[in-house]
Order: structure tokens, then sequence, then C-alpha cells
């Protein structure tokens, strides 16, 4: 570049300043990284998950650093529809817009099929619940204010690698990360001729609450045989990708199903 030349000569905005995000499971593990990228990236983020305690940390972690004008926190059941629409009806009435919806709450529950009747029902009924269902209808909720925002919404639906490969006893886990992958694609092609992008982000093996009860000799063993770069991931990581999706210059990805997992999929 000419010394003194500062005319970009890309045209495309990398940058998520001003934006309204939600971010469902927003009080720990990657939920809790993605609503602190978001608001360190220059978002307004609604914080969004079960028990007080937990939100108000969230919450009083980015408002330290951000300004109590930039995060609002909603303690919210997803699979309450009284609670969904309380968290829709927060992000607009403290920010007046939903540019973002990030679907991030999920649960793990083992449902192996050699499980009795009543603990199999109870994981599988709970597991889609969670997983799925509550994205589908937050999905449905927040589109009608993104269509008629001037800025297209964007739509980051957060599945796991349990969409492409399958762990023997988690049948739950496993067809409803699936299920979240079909959901992202047929919503992407329905939505996409409003300027609404959707689309999932599949994590790996990370350090987060789900695999805290895993022993670390364990987890070293496994990354070592499964992963290429031997080692789990970090909240954070994955973090940066749901960002990315969610920047303007990400106009043209939908439908895309991203793969965080520091090459695990491809060595099985």
């Amino acid at each position: 570049m000419a010394q003194g030349m500062t005319t970009r000569l890309s045209q495309l905005n990398r940058s998520v300043a001003g934006k309204a995000v939600i971010v469902t499971g927003a009080a720990s593990g990657m939920g809790r990284a993605t609503a602190h990228l978001f608001a360190d990236e220059g978002a307004r983020v609604v914080v969004a998950d079960l028990g007080e305690e937990r939100v108000a940390k969230v919450v009083a972690e980015i408002t330290a650093v951000h300004g109590a004008n930039n995060v609002v926190g909603v303690v919210a059941d997803v699979t309450s529809d009284a609670d969904r629409r309380r968290v829709v009806d927060t992000c607009l009435s403290q920010f007046g817009v939903i540019d973002v919806l990030v679907n991030n709450a999920g649960i793990s529950v083992g449902s192996s099929v050699f499980a009795d009747d009543d603990e199999f029902s109870l994981a599988w009924d709970n597991t889609l619940a969670v997983n799925v269902s509550a994205q589908a209808h937050f999905i449905r909720l927040v589109v009608p204010h993104m269509r008629s925002a001037e800025i297209a919404g964007r739509i980051i639906n957060i599945a796991s690698t349990e969409a492409i490969v399958a762990t023997p006893g988690l049948a739950a886990y496993t067809a409803a990360k699936h299920g979240v992958v079909g959901l992202t694609k047929s919503m992407a092609t329905q939505l996409g001729r409003y300027g609404i992008t959707v689309n999932a982000v599949c994590p790996g093996p990370i350090n987060t609450n789900m695999t805290a009860d895993i022993p670390t000799d364990a987890k070293a063993k496994y990354a070592h045989r499964k992963v290429p770069l031997k080692r789990y991931g970090e909240p954070e990581e994955v973090a940066h990708m749901t960002l990315n999706l969610a920047m303007p210059a990400s106009s043209f990805v939908n439908g895309a199903v991203v793969v965080v997992d520091g090459g695990m999929t491809i060595q099985h």
C-alpha cells in the first residue's frame, strides 16, 4: 500500500457493533463465551438462561467492562413458550430490534436403548424439547422482527458433531443434533428470500460443563486418539465461529453447517 493511503479496498463490513443479540444458554460454557465475545465486539446482548444467580453473574461480568446499557439478563426456560416470549420482548424493549439469535441452550442426557421406559422417555422428551424444539420456536418468534428490520437478521443454531458422528447411549442427544441441522437447512431455504441467514455450528469436544465430569486423563487419551490437534477446544474458539456467521460480511453464508472440532470428524 502506498504511503499515506487509507482507502479500504474491501467493501463488506465485519463489525457487529450496535447489533442486538439474543444468546440462549448464556450463563456458562459456549453461551457465556459467546455473550462475552459479542459484547467485546460492541454488540448489545441478551443473556438468557436458567438460574437467577448464574444469569446475574454473566450480566455483571459484561456490565463491568461495557456498561449496563449494553446487556440485559433474562431468567428463562427455553422449553416454556411464555419464557421464550419474555426473552424476545425484553430484547425489543431494551434495544428496539433483534439482529442476531444464537440458539445455544442445550442439554445432554444419557438415553440408552436398554434404559427402562420411563427413563428413556424422560431423557428423549426433555432433550428434544431443549435442543431442537426450542430452537424452532425461537426462530418463529424473532423472524417477524428481522423481516421488518432494515438490515437482515442472522440466526445461528448450535448443533454438535453428534449431528455427523454418533456416540453409543446418547440416542436423544444425537437425534436432536441431527434435527438441529435439518431445521437449519429448512429454515435457511425459506428465510433466504428475506435476506435472513440461518446457519449451524457443530462443536466437537469442548471444555464445558457438559464435559466437566470426564476425568482429565480420559480427555487427554480421547484427544490424542481422536483429535488431530490433540486437545479439547475452548468455548471461545466456538464463539468466534458463531460471531463470524453473524457478521454483515457473511451475508452469502446460508444453510451452512460449520464444524469446530479440531479435525475430529474427518479423522473418524
